[in-house]
C-alpha cells in the first residue's frame, strides 16, 4: 500500500505533495530536516492535511504528478473538501 501525502506548515503557509508507504514515519522525517535538498527543510512544523490512500506506488506516483502539475492552492483545498476528486482520482490512475 502506498499514499500520496499532502502536508502543510502553518508557519511558512505552503504546502508539500509526496508519496510514501509509511506517512508516519516520512512526517517525522520531514519535520526532523532529514531531507537537507527539499523543500521541507524550510519548516518543522508539517501537519498532515490530505491523505490518498493507493493500491501501489506506479498509483500514487501518477496522482502526486497531477496534483503538483495543478499547482493550484484552490485544487489542495477541493482535494480535501470533496472526497469524490481523490476518488475519481485513484479511478483514472487505477
Amino acid at each position: 500500500m502506498h499514499f500520496v501525502y499532502i502536508i502543510y506548515s502553518s508557519d511558512k503557509d505552503t504546502f508539500y505533495i509526496g508519496e510514501t508507504s509509511d506517512i508516519e514515519l516520512r512526517l517525522q522525517w520531514h519535520n526532523s530536516g532529514m531531507f537537507k535538498k527539499a523543500h521541507t527543510k524550510i519548516a518543522n512544523d508539517w501537519t498532515l492535511f490530505h491523505l490518498i490512500e493507493c493500491t501501489d506506488i506506479v498509483q500514487a506516483r501518477k496522482i502526486e504528478k497531477h496534483i503538483k502539475d495543478m499547482k493550484s492552492k484552490t485544487y489542495l483545498f477541493n482535494l480535501k473538501k470533496h472526497p469524490e476528486i481523490s476518488e475519481k482520482l485513484l479511478l483514472k490512475y487505477s
